[in-house]
């Protein structure tokens, strides 16, 4: 108030002395010239212009904003925000409460921090905040933002997401590709046994792991595997440079991109993360045309005896229906490729990477989870899906792993079509929104001893992972939750169950296990800093652990 009042006393003052400068004599006009420039009269219509649109949004509902700190000029709070931005806002909503508002160079944030906050954003007024804004990773990353996270709330999104849970996830679907889930977690256990006693890095294997199912149950074959490649012998794409692809769009989707938040030094590109982009893009993309002209082929050599074998071809059958409501065009096809794939592969094996190195850090917990396997599975055989609602103290393990650290610290960010009222306070139309799930994981509000890694809080509570509970939200919640959760539970309950199942998991010696580090890297997802190096050791049956067994 007192910096409106400033202006419109100078303002005020500068249009008195301009008008006196038209009116006084050719003498007295040189005399004020000397006490007034002769661009007072521009300052003052500027200054003018000013006051009036501060006064106009104030009336559009732009007070009564969230408390927040001060934002400079030009950057806002982006000052304020470090390498691992879910933290840094973390301290600040400490400070400023669990709905905060930041500005992020041109633009409004604001966050919420709490279960309570969370409800209100995703559920209660859900299809108010529901768009996406427009980011460089989206558009260069994301096809024009045609993938179901980037894609703006429209028919095209939302028809997409209705393939995603009638066609793509349904439970029917996925029933169908247990067979694949059996398979590919058989072949990782064979695979750690094979490397008993030697030191491996765990986070390979579960990506491994990950890849397989999601390359088999979407592109219907392992294209990253030689005995899958073209004529010439060379497969598509090498799996490890595959794996650093994924690794690389999860860590570009989640970064502060200067260009997104002060859009006229976009061009400028200072971090270089547009360049990135763009050179990840043309590698997903030459992929993904393989793929798709693949599966074309064989839809035009089997003529009327084609039948869908995987996504891709559900996709492609989909995209050439005439009613559909929005046209599925290639790059569209693509795009839903790409979010299945990448979406399928990360969340499993940093889940599982995070509670292996909690567990390492309380052997109690390592026990108490054995005990359960061996009371409910036995030790003549491997754990299935149809164990785990059996297995309570297991799930509690992941849930516990999900709240200290959940796959995205803070969900994708979301933008309100319109203005709102939230906790009392006015979020303008075209707000930035977070939801700073890593900070809810950690209110003591909820949670008691919340840096603690404790899974026996979670066994007999209702506190669900499905987007019902807003304590614990690893997947989201509402319109925008992901719609691949329920396969990555499955992926997730079976291979941690399996892995202290069947092996005795060990640091490497000389490590204590007050030396393991938990240093994490942000992006769209928080993965370990230093991958988790361990000694795996079987304790079952050495028969159980043969190739086709």
């Amino acid at each position: 108030m007192a910096r409106q009042r400033l202006i419109g006393h100078l303002a005020s003052h500068l249009i008195i002395g301009s008008q006196k400068l038209r009116n006084c004599s050719d003498a007295t006009h040189s005399q004020i010239s000397m006490e007034l420039p002769p661009w007072a009269p521009f300052l003052a219509v500027v200054l003018a212009t000013i006051l009036f649109f501060k006064v106009v949004f104030r009336r559009k509902g732009t007070c009564n904003l969230p408390p927040g700190p001060k934002p400079w000029p030009i950057i806002g709070n982006l000052n304020l925000i470090g390498a691992l931005p879910h933290r840094s806002i973390h301290a600040l909503s400490r400070q400023y409460g669990p709905l905060m508002q930041l500005r992020f160079g041109s633009f409004p944030v604001v966050v919420g921090s709490s279960a309570e906050m969370a409800k209100l954003f995703l559920k209660t007024h859900d299809v108010v905040f529901t768009d996406r804004p427009r980011t460089a990773a989206g558009k260069y990353t994301g096809y024009d933002n045609s993938t179901i996270t980037w894609s703006p709330y429209n028919a095209h999104w939302r028809q997409a997401r209705r393939v995603c849970l009638a066609e793509l996830f349904s439970a029917r679907r996925l029933e169908s590709y247990a067979y694949i889930r059996r398979e590919e977690m058989r072949a990782l256990l064979c695979g750690l046994h094979e490397a008993s006693g030697r030191l491996v890095l765990l986070k390979d294997h579960l990506s491994t792991l990950s890849l397989n199912v999601i390359s088999r149950m979407v592109l219907g074959r392992k294209y990253l595997e030689k005995q899958a490649a073209g004529e010439d012998g060379s497969a598509t794409m090498a799996p490890e440079e595959f794996k650093c692809m994924i690794d690389e769009l999860f860590f570009l989707n989640g970064v502060l991109n200067i260009g997104d938040s002060i859009p006229w030094l976009d061009w400028m590109d200072l971090q270089g993360y547009v360049r990135r982009m763009k050179k990840l893009s043309k590698k997903f993309d030459r992929f993904l045309e393989h793929v798709l002209d693949d599966h074309n082929e064989r839809r035009r050599l089997q003529g009327d005896n084609f039948v869908s074998r995987d996504m891709v071809d559900v996709l492609l059958e989909i995209a050439g229906d005439p009613n559909l409501e929005v046209k599925l065009h290639r790059n569209g096809v693509k795009a839903f490729i790409q979010d299945l794939i990448a979406g399928g592969t990360e969340t499993t094996a940093i889940t599982v990477e995070w509670a292996m190195s909690e567990m390492l850090k309380k052997p109690e917990v390592f026990s108490k989870a054995t005990e359960e396997l061996d009371r409910v599975v036995g030790r003549e055989r491997w754990v299935t899906e149809d164990d785990i609602p059996n297995l309570p103290y297991v799930e509690a393990i992941v849930k516990e792993t999900m709240r200290l650290h959940p796959v995205a610290p803070m969900l994708a960010p979301r933008l309100s079509r319109e203005d709102a009222s939230v906790g009392g306070y006015n979020i303008p139309v075209g707000t930035r929104v977070l939801i700073n799930v890593w900070s809810i994981g950690r209110d003591p509000a909820v949670w008691d001893s919340p840096e603690e890694f404790v899974p026996e809080r979670f066994v007999g509570s209702k506190i669900d992972i499905k987007g019902h509970a807003f304590e614990l939200l690893p997947f989201g919640s509402g319109r925008r939750m992901c719609p691949g959760y329920s396969l990555g539970l499955k992926v997730i309950h079976v291979s941690l169950a399996n892995l202290l199942h069947g092996f005795v998991c060990e640091l490497p010696d000389g490590v204590a296990t007050d030396q393991l580090s938990m240093e994490e890297i942000f992006g769209l997802s928080t993965p370990r800093k230093f991958p988790l190096q361990v000694v795996m050791k079987p304790k079952l049956p050495g028969h159980l652990y043969a190739r086709g067994h």
